[in-house]
């Protein structure tokens, strides 16, 4: 697979809108923090620039590893292309080790990839039945390990937290009741029996459930959290911060991680008077929120729930230095 192959089982959800946002060119060093089949790495080198790319899913290492890029073009150069097998929350680290200490973008597509939700013994999705895993890193604590060891209040917690889902406790007991579930589809039929689901309703009840145990199982929030402080410590001034993600909560990090970072406080009022930052902005005011126009989402029907937001870097120093956040 090269850099110009168009064949990769992905399609990178607001490609162009992230190219623009991320304005990448000749010499320049990329993070590519979610490397997946490369759909953004594949157009950042075409340009030129040089790629650090990110995975903590060894298939996705695998593959990358496949491309001419990784290889050095003569024994003086560097390789246009370092794969990185972490996580992405361990990005200020893993650069520090290679000797880079700026880079000017770091791009973020947050949440689980096509692939992953594509291939039915990865247990990420419901519609084909499949053992109930889950795990990006293929390692550690899988969704059946946490569905069937958990306590009652713990699932109830997760479901609600991180799915959203207002009727948690009733999905809980009768999971808890289940027990063992073994597969993806056990955990879905067990979901919709909960919520009396009805065969044609508009959204399977199960998506909020497989959302919430997913990023529980992954600790996505909490790793999004030190990725974008990460992202802040290591941007070049002018560097360009870009980040799709595809629900509320991962996209309310992002908004509220932006407006902080560029110093915006409350506007006040007469009860209380405007607040001054407390640094200097570190960011220039972000973006407003960039979706799929209506091309794209008949084009690709997953990148429906996408939200892109971006902001460029100014010449502040970093509240939490690069090398701290991180190990």
């Amino acid at each position: 697979m090269t850099a110009a192959d168009t064949s990769a089982p992905h399609i990178p959800v607001l490609l162009d809108e992230v190219m623009e946002a991320l304005a990448p060119g000749p010499g320049d060093v990329i993070v590519d923090g979610t490397f997946g089949a490369g759909g953004y790495t594949r157009r950042i080198l075409s340009t030129g620039a040089r790629v650090h790319a990110f995975d903590r899913d060894p298939d996705a290492i695998a593959a990358g590893r496949l491309w001419p890029e990784t290889q050095k073009s003569d024994p003086g150069s560097e390789p246009v292309l370092v794969l990185h097998p972490r996580r992405f929350s361990e990005m200020a680290a893993a650069m520090a080790q290679a000797g880079v200490d700026k880079v000017q973008g770091v791009v973020l597509d947050i949440g689980v990839s096509s692939m992953q939700l594509d291939q039915r013994e990865r247990g990420f999705a419901f519609s084909s039945d499949g053992p109930l895993d889950m795990r990006m890193s293929q390692d550690g604590m899988s969704a059946a390990d946490f569905l069937n060891e958990a306590d009652e209040a713990e699932i109830a917690d997760v479901l609600y937290l991180y799915g959203e889902e207002r009727q948690s406790r009733r999905i809980a007991r009768a999971i808890v009741a289940a027990r063992p579930l073994t597969t993806t589809g056990q955990f879905a039929a067990v979901v919709r029996k909960a919520l009396g689901y009805r065969p044609g309703a508009p959204k399977d009840p199960a998506t909020r459930s497989f959302q919430a145990v997913r990023i529980h199982v992954n600790g996505e929030l909490d790793e999004l959290r030190t990725a974008l402080e990460a992202a802040e410590g290591l941007l070049a001034p002018g560097g360009r911060l870009v980040v799709v993600s595809f629900h509320s909560l991962e996209d309310r990090i992002v908004k509220q991680f932006l407006r902080e970072a560029a110093g915006a406080t409350p506007a006040g009022s007469r009860h209380l008077p405007p607040q001054a930052a407390a640094f200097a902005a570190v960011f220039d005011k972000p973006s407003g929120a960039i979706r799929p126009g209506a091309e794209e989402e008949a084009r690709n029907p997953r990148a429906r729930s996408a939200t892109l937001r971006w902001a460029r870097r100014s010449a502040a120093p970093a509240r939490v230095p690069a090398g701290r956040v991180s190990a």
